[in-house]
């Protein structure tokens, strides 16, 4: 079944989790593979904003990091009275799923508006997609 609600990208990178999560909880460092907000700016504490390869607009991003469980949920919006929860990322562990210890799987979620056309959840799902390989090589060329 495809899930018309939440788009999943999964990928296995060859790097402990920590550092896998790093890369994923950087606000700036995120800017480097985000392309719906690439090559981030702190725009104030906690606020990252940059620029969509897309529309060539500003994409503002918050950040609640929960570092023990490698669990990110990232806030945007066109500007921070606009922003909203719309994506989430989560690294595991390789040992956790019988991997090696110098393995983690990156995943990233995103949910669908109920304002988004077909096109732009097309769209949605397959940048995430392209997005895991850049996350991927990011890290196994560091």
């Amino acid at each position: 079944m495809q899930d018309p609600f939440c788009h999943s990208s999964s990928i296995l990178v060859e790097r402990p989790a920590e550092v896998t999560f790093a890369i994923m909880s950087d606000g700036i460092r995120q800017g480097r593979w985000a392309w719906g907000s690439f090559d981030r700016r702190e725009a104030a504490p906690g606020l990252f904003v940059g620029a969509s390869v897309f529309s060539g607009k500003d994409t503002y991003v918050r950040l609640h990091v929960d570092q023990e469980r490698f669990v990110v949920d990232y806030e945007v919006g066109a500007s921070p009275e606009t922003m909203q929860f719309r994506n989430m990322s989560r690294v595991i562990p390789g040992p956790l799923l019988k991997l090696g210890e110098a393995q983690s799987v990156v995943s990233l979620l995103t949910w669908r508006l109920a304002t988004q056309t077909d096109a732009e959840w097309t769209q949605m799902g397959t940048v995430h997609e392209a997005e895991m390989f850049l996350i991927k090589g990011l890290l196994e060329r560091a």
